[in-house]
């Protein structure tokens, strides 16, 4: 397995779509993608039907974590939302998702509760308190290879200016990566990658219907940047093939209409890697089968 310090240190930007559980993630992995990124919003939408508005904890998101990792072995990039408290809650946070698995961790200047990035009302704490947090984070992290990703989300709040102030200092701080949230223009998604790109690797969020402009990724790496996620395309995805599923089904009373674009027995079997487990299980005899 690649880490995803070598490969954002590689010749093409890293391309990580949003996964919310085990399958998405083997999903992820089986189209060819070199990392995934844990979406907090995704769990919320997927497990809970509820919006992003700093409903999750700690433990969801880690009991996810876990779940993904037991099946798939790219790197997975952790939203980690505020850290899930104060300064000492994050160094609890690094720890726990650290002994889970996690390639990087991107932690935020919202307050707490927080919400989506591209939702409106959001609010800061201090910039030195959010210093604070990101060298808790880095003095409590095993290893190296464990990246920290800061978010500043004050572009909505305090003004473009502002958040490149903040992220300059989150840079000073010790930061491995940087994510300024919510530009709203190619212009702005151009000079953030212009003023941090050579010091640290910088990242960039699509959200379709978001504040900021859809770029592709080779548009991205253009620009400078090293990493672009996809966080709810996903769950959004997800959300609008079922509702045609169950619009079939309803019309329909069967699902031979929606066959050829669904997997049958066998190939939902294939993909999870049945035939792999029954093996195994004969290797014990009856008693793992």
């Amino acid at each position: 397995m690649t880490g995803l310090r070598q490969l954002l240190a590689g010749p093409e930007i890293v391309v990580a779509p949003g996964v919310f559980d085990g399958l998405s993630a083997r999903l992820v992995a089986e189209a060819g993608f070199p990392a995934a990124y844990l979406s907090g919003a995704s769990i919320c939408y997927t497990r809970f039907a509820l919006p992003d508005i700093g409903l999750v904890s700690m433990t969801e998101v880690a009991d996810t974590l876990s779940a993904i990792r037991e099946r798939t072995t790219i790197p997975v990039i952790v939203d980690i939302d505020t850290g899930f408290g104060n300064a000492l809650n994050v160094q609890r946070t690094v720890r726990e998702f650290e002994r889970r698995g996690a390639s990087a961790l991107q932690l935020e200047d919202q307050s707490t509760p927080k919400r989506c990035g591209h939702l409106s009302e959001k609010a800061l704490i201090p910039k030195a308190e959010m210093v604070g947090k990101i060298k808790a984070a880095l003095d409590s992290r095993h290893s190296a290879d464990m990246l920290l990703i800061a978010r500043t989300d004050a572009i909505a709040v305090e003004g473009f200016e502002a958040a490149l102030d903040r992220a300059a200092a989150y840079v000073e701080a010790g930061a491995d990566m940087l994510f300024v949230e919510a530009p709203s223009s190619r212009e702005q998604l151009a000079a953030i990658a212009a003023r941090f790109g050579a010091h640290v690797p910088v990242m960039a969020n699509m959200v379709e219907g978001g504040k900021t402009p859809m770029l592709s990724a080779a548009e991205l790496q253009a620009l400078g940047y090293r990493l672009v996620i996809f966080p709810g395309g996903t769950a959004r995805a997800l959300a609008f093939g079922l509702r045609d599923y169950f619009a079939s089904l309803k019309a329909h009373g069967t699902t031979d209409p929606y066959r050829d674009r669904m997997l049958d027995f066998a190939g939902l079997n294939g993909l999870l890697g049945t035939e792999v487990f029954r093996e195994r299980g004969n290797r014990y005899g009856r008693s793992g089968t």
